[in-house]
């Protein structure tokens, strides 16, 4: 385990070192600002997510109380660049009702609750799923969670750290105990930098990738 955290670490390194890390744009939103961005974002690129979320905010408020109100046809109108929209539409509008009625508009027991109780808050909630409840918990909750994604997904596969086979539990716990903490928002961030600039899906960039030696797809 030692050497593998070893190699975890000097993996870091070298991203950090090849990769500037983003100005992280949650940070002015709110924490329902975020869930919503998370859903709407689902099987959806980063740029029709950005659009579809424009789209919504130039119609309503992006608030629990404006959105539990809205007509799902001018949600859905909002929606329409991004994929699955009538069902995102749906979504949003329930997710909107349920934190009005049930936690007073506000997503504040993510702050107060333990993590494992507010993962769990989370997960109940409709359209939360696994990846959207650790980027709550740890984009605007500063609790250590690593959500994985499809890159994630991918690269931790091909750097060795768990077997193809892998769900994203046996994922988050393995990165989780290779890496610190305090280091979570990195791993996360900097994981889907490298899975999009070279560890990508079809045709990888081995001979390019800067962690190369240290990844055992890229070693073979």
């Amino acid at each position: 385990m030692k050497s593998e955290v070893e190699r975890a670490n000097k993996i870091l390194d070298t991203l950090r070192e090849n990769f500037t890390l983003p100005e992280w744009v949650s940070s002015r939103s709110s924490d329902f600002e975020t869930l919503i961005i998370t859903v709407i974002s689902q099987n959806t690129s980063d740029r029709n997510t950005a659009r579809a979320f424009e789209n919504l905010s130039k119609k309503f408020p992006i608030t629990p109380e404006a959105l539990s109100k809205a007509p799902i046809p001018e949600i859905e109108e909002a929606l329409k660049v991004a994929g699955l929209y009538r069902n995102k539409a749906k979504t949003i509008k329930k997710l909107a009702k349920i934190i009005m009625e049930k936690f007073d508009g506000s997503l504040d027991f993510i702050y107060e609750l333990p993590l494992e109780e507010a993962r769990k808050t989370l997960l109940e909630l409709p359209g939360v799923g696994r990846k959207t409840a650790d980027v709550l918990l740890l984009f605007r909750a500063k609790k250590p969670a690593i959500p994985i994604d499809t890159h994630i997904n991918r690269v931790s596969k091909r750097l060795g750290f768990v077997d193809q086979n892998a769900d994203y539990e046996e994922i988050r716990s393995r990165l989780e105990a290779l890496y610190n903490p305090e280091d979570y928002f990195d791993v996360h961030i900097l994981l889907i930098m490298l899975g999009r600039k070279y560890c990508k899906a079809r045709n990888p960039k081995c001979a390019e990738c800067p962690v190369n030696r240290l990844c055992a797809t890229g070693k073979r």
